[in-house]
């Protein structure tokens, strides 16, 4: 069973996480918080045959669910609107170093060793090189965009570890991410109505929606939640640092980025720092 292999389902997540960037570029159109809204709702629809377990979340859970996927999509594309792309979403990768670094304060009995701190930073130079090239530097006007970047970084990491320290006193179904999802997008529907103008979704733009909803913005929350109720959060955060480089990889095949040494090098630094974190 799948199940009983938390890292594996944290690779299908952050696999799932990689193809974003490039299926989000074909929706660039779209008005944000109506792409998040209606991906969300897309995604919890596949959880719907879960609903009878849903009487049986306690409010605690449901209230982490929302803040973690609502909260996280909400600070990140106010950061997008308000800051550079390449360098909010830069700090924005801050979140799985945050998961490293944090789980022993969210986590009970969970410490922190000198090969999961070498994997940490191994991982978040990787993702720093993939990305640095890239940003010109950081300028203060764009001081609000930052820290909202940073904001959706620490409430993913914080969500994250969460969602393992509450797994085993108040463990809910995986269908549960279902009800999560689907109160999320209601909620970014509400501030599409309220902060964004009226837009029709028309043609192809509905099945690059239901791929987004399907995939990384769907099942990748699924498969996320099992593994962190399940596996070593240290690890697992370790191993995120592949999501930058895989979905810089992925843009590549799609014709909308380039690759070089950079990526190279952050292919070394990722791997070694997700072994390490393993050790």
């Amino acid at each position: 069973m799948l199940t009983q292999k938390p890292l594996l389902l944290a690779a299908i997540s952050i696999a799932l996480w990689a193809t974003l960037a490039a299926l989000g570029k074909q929706l660039a159109h779209l008005p944000p918080f109506l792409l998040v809204g209606t991906a969300l709702m897309i995604g919890g629809a596949f959880g719907l045959k879960h609903w009878r377990a849903w009487r049986g979340i306690a409010l605690s859970r449901l209230a982490l669910g929302v803040y973690g996927l609502f909260g996280f999509h909400f600070f990140l594309f106010f950061a997008l609107q308000r800051a550079p792309a390449i360098a909010a979403n830069l700090i924005n990768y801050l979140w799985p170093l945050l998961i490293v670094l944090l789980a022993p304060v969210f986590v009970p009995h969970t410490t922190l060793t000198r090969w999961h701190m070498a994997g940490g930073a191994l991982g978040f130079a990787g993702a720093a090189l993939l990305m640095l090239g890239k940003v010109q530097g950081f300028d203060a006007q764009y001081a609000l965009g930052y820290s909202c970047a940073a904001v959706s970084a620490f409430i993913w990491a914080s969500y994250s570890l969460l969602t393992r320290r509450m797994g085993d006193a108040q463990a809910a179904p995986s269908g549960a991410v279902a009800l999560y999802c689907l109160v999320s997008g209601v909620l970014s529907l509400l501030c599409h109505a309220a902060f964004e103008p009226s837009t029709a979704i028309v043609g192809s733009d509905w099945l690059w929606l239901l791929l987004l909803g399907a995939g990384p913005m769907g099942l990748a929350f699924y498969t996320w939640d099992a593994a962190l109720q399940r596996g070593d959060v240290r690890t697992i955060g370790a191993l995120s640092y592949a999501t930058p480089l895989l979905s810089t990889f992925v843009l590549w095949l799609a014709g909308a980025g380039q690759l070089g040494w950079n990526a190279a090098g952050a292919l070394l630094l990722v791997v070694t720092g997700a072994m390490l974190a393993n050790l």
